[in-house]
């Protein structure tokens, strides 16, 4: 499982007045192997889901609703 936190500002943080940084708690899908193939990482938040590469951790995410998230767990195949 990874630990690490990834800070990001807030986006209605504006400018070089107050702003606001937070950082998501990323966890390694039990799936993924130490082999370097196919990698996913989660960071679940009360109300959406993000979702990385683990090979490319400061690369681009996906952020789902809970609601979406649910709906495509039964979608996914092992």
């Amino acid at each position: 499982m990874s630990t690490d936190l990834i800070w990001f500002k807030s986006s209605d943080s504006e400018g070089e007045g107050e702003c606001l940084e937070v950082a998501l708690p990323w966890t390694k899908s039990s799936h993924s192997g130490d082999q370097g193939g196919e990698c996913l990482e989660i960071a679940p938040t009360s109300t959406t889901i993000h979702i990385r590469d683990s090979k490319n951790p400061t690369g681009p995410t996906i952020t789902l609703s809970s609601p979406a998230w649910t709906a495509f767990l039964p979608h996914v195949t092992t």
